[in-house]
């Protein structure tokens, strides 16, 4: 059975679009964005944090929970959510990225990727089947197929045969799929190529996957490819089904893609770079490692309303980092997923009123030249906060 998805609102002068997605966990509402537990943990959080900053939904990694603890683990204590004590959503992804971020460490075949463990050095193979049982252990709400993710800058040839492979990998993943309370998403493929990605989409939108996921951005593409290929793909997929775009998430990348009617995000940034003393706000980045700082008697961020901003200055923060004490990166993170959550939950408040569009733009002006340097706002196709 397809996974519940409704379609509640959309807006007046773009593609956004605000809806419902039912799991065996729970409702989330949408446009969401999913908190990243790559080892069945937020890094520095643990479940009542998550709660609190309006998680909803997680996102676990295949790749590296196969490593460590293993299936054997998950299938004993009855799956993700009883062993990390987190009762809400769960999505896992394939393992489909790890196979292209350790291109110097593996070997792709029709079969799937082979590569030696970090763990214990075994020489193992992660195929289409295999992924798929993994994640059964795991027991996630939400699956993903394995694919093959190539680098945009790729020539033609190679950007067309992993799209291939991800479309034989994805039959090969809906065949494997034995509970049918997991949901599982297709993942279209076709790096920058606009006639690649309508071919990807227009081959898997046949198959009968619970949802359909944007792959292989970020992983060198420019921001303008990135923004163009995200309103071309979405543009593509079923109305009817939840709509995903893999890895991407900056508050503006998630400001542009909602416009396109995208649902789903994830991304790791708002921890890690939380980690590393990066905070996002309302107007822009702010970095509490650099000396003003240290004599600022301020919140982080005065719209916010989360319990770093409430209870701490930057100075503190400052000061935490300065003496490398983890309370400095956990307080940040609250905070920036935090931040996260609320966007989100603004933008579906603007969808409902059908002002997403002009809700995107005051946001974007406020924050675009602190996140990427303002080189996109104004320009180029998503810029006239159209319908796409």
């Amino acid at each position: 059975m397809l996974l519940p998805f409704d379609v509640l609102a959309t807006d007046a002068d773009s593609s956004a679009r605000r809806g419902t997605l039912l799991t065996a966990h729970g409702r989330v509402e949408t446009p969401a964005f999913m908190s990243v537990g790559t080892r069945a943990t937020v890094t520095g959080l643990d479940p009542l944090d998550l709660r609190a900053v309006g998680a909803e939904v997680l996102l676990a990694n295949t790749y590296h929970l196969m490593l460590r603890p293993g299936p054997e683990l998950f299938r004993r204590v009855g799956g993700i959510h009883a062993f990390m004590g987190w009762d809400g959503p769960v999505l896992t992804d394939s393992g489909g990225y790890q196979i292209f971020s350790l291109s110097g460490d593996r070997t792709i075949s029709e079969a799937g990727a082979r590569f030696r463990s970090y763990v214990d050095q075994r020489l193992l193979l992660l195929s289409p089947e295999r992924s798929i049982e993994m994640q059964a252990a795991i027991g996630s709400d939400i699956m993903m197929v394995l694919d093959e993710c190539v680098d945009s800058t790729s020539d033609a040839a190679t950007t067309r045969a992993a799209m291939e492979r991800t479309h034989r990998w994805a039959l090969r993943s809906l065949a494997a799929r034995s509970n049918p309370k997991q949901a599982l998403f297709a993942i279209v493929q076709g790096g920058v190529v606009p006639e690649l990605r309508r071919e990807s989409a227009a081959f898997l939108r046949e198959q009968p996957f619970d949802g359909f996921a944007i792959g292989g951005l970020a992983v060198g593409d420019t921001r303008a490819q990135r923004e163009d290929i995200t309103h071309f793909s979405a543009a593509l997929l079923p109305a009817e089904r939840p709509r995903y775009l893999m890895g991407v998430g900056t508050p503006p990348d998630l400001l542009y893609a909602m416009l396109a009617g995208v649902d789903l995000f994830d991304c790791v940034l708002p921890t890690h770079l939380a980690w590393q003393g990066t905070a996002f706000t309302s107007s822009g980045r702010v970095r509490v490692t650099r000396g003003a700082a240290g004599t600022a008697d301020v919140p982080l961020d005065a719209e916010c309303s989360c319990s770093t901003c409430r209870r701490f200055s930057r100075a503190y923060l400052h000061h935490l980092f300065k003496c490398s004490e983890p309370l400095g990166p956990r307080l940040l993170s609250v905070h920036n997923l935090h931040h996260y959550h609320a966007l989100m939950s603004e933008a579906r408040k603007a969808i409902e009123r059908g002002v997403y569009a002009a809700f995107a733009r005051q946001k974007l002006e406020r924050i675009d030249r602190h996140e990427h340097n303002g080189q996109r706002l104004g320009t180029g196709p998503s810029a006239d906060f159209g319908a796409v």
